[in-house]
């Protein structure tokens, strides 16, 4: 299997982002309550599979030198390397804009914030003294996904 990384260049609230976030709210990463069709600020991206179906997003918020991520993949998809591939990505992105870290705030309210936090430190991501996971960016990085 193929998966595509598209970059979506109005990116909107809609149905197949609110499948992927599942049971997670919108609102626990900091995007209020969306409405289909609703603009979303930042730097989207979407994983397709070779069928078109959407499985994961990520999103880049570069300020300052640095940019905050987010990662989601779809309930369906979880598991199969999907977040590895969206933040791989994400990765090269940062390295193309010459940005120094990218970090992730997990929510404490996250149901599953542990496993995260853990996910994330196996990738190289460290803990900062503010709470962050950070990471720095290494200059050229592509991925190796699929």
């Amino acid at each position: 299997m193929t998966w595509t990384w598209t970059a979506e260049h109005e990116p909107r609230w809609d149905a197949a982002k609110a499948t992927a976030f599942g049971e997670l709210p919108p609102t626990l990463f900091g995007l209020g309550r969306p409405t289909d069709g609703q603009p979303l600020g930042d730097a989207w991206w979407r994983v397709e599979d070779d069928e078109g179906t959407p499985l994961g997003y990520g999103r880049l918020d570069d300020t300052w030198g640095d940019a905050e991520i987010l990662v989601v993949t779809a309930p369906a998809a979880r598991g199969t390397g999907v977040g590895a591939f969206v933040l791989e990505h994400l990765e090269r992105e940062a390295a193309t804009r010459q940005l120094n870290y990218v970090y992730n705030v997990v929510p404490t309210r996250h149901p599953d914030g542990d496993a995260v936090r853990a996910w994330l430190t196996a990738r190289g991501f460290a803990t900062s003294e503010v709470g962050e996971l950070r990471k720095r960016v290494a200059a050229g990085a592509t991925p190796t996904g699929r």
